[in-house]
């Protein structure tokens, strides 16, 4: 035999041996096909083991992959799936949405300490950010010469007075309270007036004490500065009340009603939850983040709540009558929202809902289910899955409204 006739008949041989190697489909024309619960992936024309988790393996009807509008289980897959069943029927929801957001002082309790008069910061008694002063301390000393020429003119109509007491062509009276008033006006107390009166002498520093009492928020000048009339030298803040600023996507705008009940959780003050109100939604919406700003307004007894602190906003709306389902029923992803609805003891049909208010346990069916129809209340992602493996696409995409 020829070389040519020897590499002739190998050809043949191997040719021979990978035909018969050739594996058939399991699935068959009885209808009926046998796969492994816990790994679908397994399957097979006979009975017999998985080779992966060596469970027996569970008869299926076979599905034509092109057509059919429902999934099929057998009793053990629905048992192992955990598949529950329970009908859609009306109930009371409410919205409930959780912000994000941080403590802030009440711009509304905030106040001013301004110059009322020219002249030269010569000390300051509050030095520091976040300091508390009472009303009546002392804030600080100017030396101001439009001041010092007002008292000086006090003290010489008082010496006139005293002088021209039987002189009755000139009112002393009324110059007397004219030349108070002023002093008054530029930030003088009535005590300041009567001791400086008593001791007939005026200091060129003139100390200035709080009308107000709160927390420091902002200092504006330091000692050696020249303030005009008007300048505010220190702003305060009381935390009777203040604020929480939370942050609200565009998306969510509509949902937000000013009659909602609104509660404040705080992560540093565990267990702490306070009622409060909504006090403003700023109109003018970020352009780059889409984000607003929604402001509420929180007591604050005993000061607990500092400037800065984290704090979660739960809004709720009032509660209405609607067909409600638990929120696990739900698959939803880009092509909508769609609940499994059992047509029979083994048989599940996908069907695509519009969804309403929500909070943490149910959701509103707004459109697509009828009270009393028998929904997958646990277990819909295991069924979405199968049909995924045994369809070759997602329900929601085959569906519509």
């Amino acid at each position: 035999m020829s070389m040519k006739q020897i590499i002739l008949v190998l050809v043949l041989v191997v040719f021979c041996s990978c035909k018969g190697l050739k594996k058939e489909q399991p699935l068959t024309d009885s209808g009926f096909y046998y796969t492994c619960s816990m790994d679908p992936q397994v399957v097979s024309d006979k009975p017999g083991k998985c080779p992966i988790c060596k469970m027996e393996l569970t008869k299926v009807k076979q599905q034509n992959k092109e057509s059919g509008g429902y999934l099929e289980l057998s009793d053990q897959q629905i048992k192992l799936g955990n598949i529950q069943i329970d009908s859609i029927q009306n109930g009371r929801i409410g919205d409930e949405q959780v912000l994000t957001g941080t403590v802030n002082f009440d711009q509304m309790h905030a106040n001013t300490i301004s110059a009322r008069v020219n002249g030269r910061m010569e000390k300051l008694y509050v030095k520091n950010l976040g300091d508390y002063i009472k009303k009546g301390d002392p804030v600080f000393e100017l030396y101001s010469e439009e001041l010092n020429n007002a008292k000086q003119e006090y003290l010489l109509l008082l010496d006139k007075q005293r002088a021209f007491a039987n002189e009755p062509l000139i009112n002393f009276q009324q110059l007397l309270q004219a030349s108070k008033h002023k002093l008054l006006l530029w930030g003088m107390s009535e005590k300041q007036i009567t001791e400086m009166a008593n001791n007939k002498k005026a200091s060129p520093i003139t100390l200035f004490y709080s009308n107000v009492s709160g927390y420091i928020t902002q200092l504006s000048f330091k000692e050696g500065d020249y303030v005009m009339e008007g300048s505010p030298v220190i702003k305060t803040s009381d935390l009777d009340q203040v604020w929480v600023e939370a942050q609200v996507y565009t998306s969510q705008l509509s949902s937000i009603n000013n009659s909602s009940e609104v509660l404040a959780r705080f992560p540093d003050l565990v267990g702490l939850t306070l009622k409060g109100r909504i006090e403003f939604v700023n109109p003018e919406i970020n352009p780059d983040t889409r984000i607003n700003l929604l402001r509420v307004s929180i007591p604050n007894q005993n000061h607990v709540l500092k400037p800065g602190m984290a704090a979660y906003v739960v809004l709720k709306s009032p509660e209405r009558k609607s067909l409600t389902l638990p929120s696990n029923a739900v698959i939803r992803d880009a092509n909508g929202a769609m609940v499994w609805v059992a047509i029979s003891k083994n048989q599940f049909q996908p069907v695509m809902v519009r969804t309403g208010l929500e909070n943490e346990d149910q959701i509103e069916i707004l459109s697509g289910l009828k009270n009393g129809m028998a929904i997958v209340v646990s277990g819909a992602y295991l069924l979405t899955s199968e049909w995924v493996f045994k369809k070759g696409g997602k329900p929601l995409a085959m569906h519509s409204h």
